[in-house]
């Protein structure tokens, strides 16, 4: 049955559908802000409070519902093409990092235009400037903001094939059917979808057909585990990324980087003799650099590292790893005495840790005198091609940018510094270049979560806390980007700009779940100017992994079990009946050395809670070894890709509460390679792992950052129940145990 008053029927006053030539029907859906009835603003929008004034702070958007009503004005300009074949095409305004985006998208289309799942195309769109605040894939909002607009495209399309055939046969669509991309008629007759796409794309004069989205209980696709649509290509090599690309006369090339964080180049003294080496086509300066071009990688490897550079100075290059916590815990606020109340005070350090995604940084860029065109991995692609342009002294009009498929992100792609350093080079040397970045200039001069400190309070009485303040000292997180687009990207460069985007991302993103009395939580930013930016989970990963292990420490002196004190103090029956799916075994006996942590957090409208068992009877190498996750995201499009992202999430959990991090020695990074940066191996990963994904109507949340807070802080509270010990910086074993590469 299909939904009507429950808010997903879709009128033709909230449809926007328009048609090209033929034979391609091209379906364009608005579903925004303006095209919310009242009832559809109530589920779409912000939950209502189940309870005040304890549940008001759930009321408050978070930053993926500005970001999706950011998008809303554009979302008619997203496409859904069927093909003469039958077979359908969408572009994408998003990019594909890994979380199976594509897949999730493709069901979406399966369902609601009843065409088989491996007859569908979901194809990367380019830089569309147009789609202002419609192109940034980041604060797990890209299933949140296409959704409905996605679900809307395939039904209108689905309609328009049922009347295009009601027209042919003379007959009333409201007896056809439509199944496995064909329209059938209940005397038997069939038209397949490329049959009918000529005719449905035809402009005709009568109104639109109404349009409904289907029940959840009638999607045979969505809400099924499904496995990846690309997992062939992946592992037969046939998938293309960056380098993959075959651009005609694209020469490889590397840069030449400074010593230390931000270095320029004062002089290079044997440029010439570089260009007489084998292979080597020319050397050139960029502000980053020097760069190598050659026939081969290996030939720009050993071009670059023969140069010889003098270089100027960078901008920490007297800070060592200890200077930057030192100054971080001097940023964050004190307490003062509390009066008439007793208190329980902790303090936590997180140390930075690198995006390391398996692809390094890297770009093809073509640069002819009046036009350029790049190809990337890019989150934010208009902000991109904008800075390409200027870069490059061209107008942004005259810059086509082609986003293709990321080796990973978790963040890192929001920047685009590998596209304008290929175009840099590509415009001094006068050819096409593959620009590659080495795994050591990654680790070394790439983005990473900046180092955090976080003081926590809470006053309470004998029994029943009154008050939690949470004081994040960090140093300051790159939002370059904007929100996507050139103009907001143009805005964080402003004096007090950054800080006040990053004051706004930090308020919408950070939230307790718990009724703990008045809550603060504030955050201080430090103007180091290092190589920050959002890494997966971006504030919540530190700061509420933070407060989950000081909830710990909080039950633990009011005599609490720490599972029951979070049960009473959660708001809503869905977040306890998350924590209570994996906690069913908590308390189980072990052996000593042995003990289980959990965690819970909650955002962008999902929730989940993470048990862990960890054996720490060899302290100088604990293991997880047991995992059990429990998560709802409401209306799981993909159970199986939501499950692959709580194991992910925690996996860096694993890592940065054990053992990865990042030391600063005189302005650099000492670990430059996934040698020395100790992040976690298959060895790591506990034998023992169950995700429980919960069933939920509700629409779909937020899933890519969720993982990470909850299963960081579960592994602290188990270590600190196996040892004994409370650990105040993390991750816990932070040994330089390697012999730095030159710098």
């Amino acid at each position: 049955m299909a939904e009507n008053s429950a808010g997903d029927g879709v009128g033709r006053r909230k449809l926007l559908a328009y048609l090209v030539a033929a034979p391609t029907l091209t379906v364009a859906v608005r579903v925004g802000a303006d095209a919310w009835a009242p009832e559809q603003a109530a589920a779409a929008g912000p939950e209502a409070p189940a309870t005040a004034p304890a549940a008001l702070p759930d009321v408050l958007p978070d930053l993926g519902d500005v970001l999706i009503l950011a998008a809303a004005p554009t979302s008619h300009l997203l496409t859904l093409e069927l093909q003469e074949d039958g077979s359908a095409r969408f572009g994408l305004p998003r990019a594909e990092v890994g979380q199976g985006l594509t897949t999730a998208v493709a069901m979406l289309i399966a369902d609601e235009l009843d065409l088989p799942l491996d007859r569908i195309d979901v194809r990367l769109d380019d830089a569309r400037p147009e789609l202002l605040f419609n192109q940034l894939t980041g604060s797990s909002n890209s299933i949140r903001a296409l959704h409905r607009p996605v679900r809307t495209a395939a039904a209108a399309a689905r309609a328009r094939l049922i009347a295009t055939a009601a027209r042919q046969w003379d007959v009333d669509a409201a007896d056809l059917t439509a199944r496995d991309g064909a329209v059938h008629a209940p005397d038997g007759r069939s038209l397949g979808y490329g049959a009918l796409a000529k005719g449905a794309a035809a402009p005709r004069t009568a109104e639109a057909p109404d349009v409904t989205l289907k029940d959840a209980a009638d999607q045979s696709v969505v809400g099924r585990p499904t496995g990846r649509i690309d997992a062939r290509a992946i592992v037969t090599g046939q998938k293309e990324f960056a380098l993959d690309l075959d651009v005609p006369g694209a020469k490889p090339a590397m840069v030449r980087r400074p010593p230390t964080v931000n270095g320029t180049v004062a002089e290079v003294h044997n440029a010439a003799d570089v260009r007489a080496l084998p292979g080597v086509l020319d050397v050139v300066e960029i502000p980053t650099g020097v760069a190598v071009v050659a026939e081969t990688f290996g030939q720009a490897l050993a071009g670059k590292e023969a140069l010889r550079v003098d270089w100027g100075p960078g901008t920490v290059d007297e800070l060592s790893h200890e200077d930057i916590k030192a100054k971080l815990r001097k940023a964050a606020p004190g307490f003062l005495p509390p009066l008439l109340v007793q208190h329980i005070d902790a303090e936590y350090d997180f140390a930075p840790v690198s995006h390391a995604p398996l692809e390094t940084n890297s770009a093809v860029a073509d640069v002819r005198a009046d036009r350029a065109t790049v190809w990337t991995a890019a989150q934010s692609p208009i902000a991109a091609r904008s800075a390409v342009a200027e870069a490059i002294g061209l107008p942004a009009s005259r810059v086509d940018f082609h986003v293709v498929q990321a080796g990973g992100s978790f963040g890192r792609r929001l920047f685009y510094d590998a596209a304008v350093e290929a175009a840099q080079v590509s415009k001094a040397c006068g050819k096409p270049v593959r620009l590659m970045w080495s795994r050591i200039d990654d680790m070394r001069h790439g983005r990473m979560r900046p180092p955090t400190h976080h003081k926590l309070r809470v006053t309470h009485t004998r029994d029943k806390p009154l008050s939690l303040q949470h004081r994040t000292a960090s140093v300051e997180t790159d939002t370059g980007h904007g929100i996507g687009d050139a103009l907001t990207a143009g805005l964080t460069e402003l004096p007090a700009g950054n800080e006040t985007f990053a004051q706004t991302m930090f308020r919408l993103s950070m939230r307790s779940p718990y009724d703990l009395g008045a809550t603060a939580q504030t955050l201080t930013e430090v103007p180091l100017k290092l190589h920050t930016g959002s890494w997966r989970s971006v504030y919540s990963g530190t700061a509420r992994a933070a407060e989950e292990m000081f909830l710990d420490e909080v039950a633990e002196k009011l005599g609490v079990d720490p599972v029951e004190f979070r049960r009473t103090r959660l708001k809503t029956e869905a977040q306890r009946k998350v924590l209570d799916t994996a906690t069913a075994d908590w308390g189980r006996e072990l052996p000593e050395g042995v003990a289980q942590g959990v965690g819970f957090h909650e955002e962008y409208k999902s929730r989940v809670a993470c048990l862990v068992e960890l054996d720490a009877r060899a302290p100088k190498a604990p293991r997880v070894t047991r995992a059990v996750i429990a998560v709802d995201v409401g209306r799981a499009v993909n159970p199986r890709g939501v499950e692959a992202q709580m194991l992910g999430g925690l996996t860096d959990g694993i890592s940065t509460a054990l053992r990865a991090g990042l030391h600063f020695d005189k302005g650099l990074p000492l670990e430059g390679s996934y040698s020395q940066f100790h992040y976690a191996r298959q060895k790591d990963s506990p034998p023992d792992v169950t995700v429980h994904v919960v069933e939920s109507d509700a629409e779909p949340g937020g899933v890519g950052e969720l993982g990470v807070p909850a299963a960081t802080a579960a592994i602290g509270n188990a270590y600190a129940r196996a040892t004994g010990t409370r650990v105040r910086s993390f991750p816990i074993h932070f040994d330089v145990d390697f012999e730095p590469f030159p710098r």
